[in-house]
């Protein structure tokens, strides 16, 4: 039977990935509007990450926490004849950091980007056993 990770305090395997309380969080989703998607064995994660370069993406799992970056640079150009009058395009670096349990290595996950898409495979793995506390008899 596989488990869903759970850690004190969550509900869920992608609770934290959806509570964005400040800014900073709503503008970093906006740049990678990510999909979930529960399968019998794993979690894909599918992310939007238009205009990046493979060489610029990076994946990180620490302490059970999948962590996804990514940068983007902005070309710069020299001359007086010209300014920005709107600029809407995303220039600098964004991430997400999402918890997966304890039990996931990094051996575990697949990830592949093709089309301005990321897509990340985690595997579902059994929650490890902790054993209930236990009454010790006094003599």
């Amino acid at each position: 039977m596989m488990l869903i990770p759970r850690r004190k305090g969550s509900f869920d395997l992608f609770d934290d990935f959806f509570k964005d309380d400040d800014f900073f969080s709503q503008r970093t989703n906006a740049l990678m509007k990510t999909d979930i998607k529960e399968k019998k064995d794993k979690y894909v994660v599918e992310m939007d990450l238009p205009g990046y370069e493979k060489d610029n993406i990076n994946i990180e799992l620490n302490s059970g926490y999948l962590t996804v970056s990514a940068s983007v640079n902005k070309e710069t150009k020299d001359g007086d004849d010209e300014k920005y009058v709107r600029q809407e395009r995303f220039y600098g670096e964004c991430s997400r950091s999402f918890y997966v349990g304890d039990e996931v290595e990094k051996e575990d996950i697949e990830a592949e980007f093709k089309n301005g898409i990321l897509k990340i495979d985690i595997p579902k793995k059994e929650e490890k056993k902790i054993e209930t506390a236990k009454k010790i008899e006094i003599k």
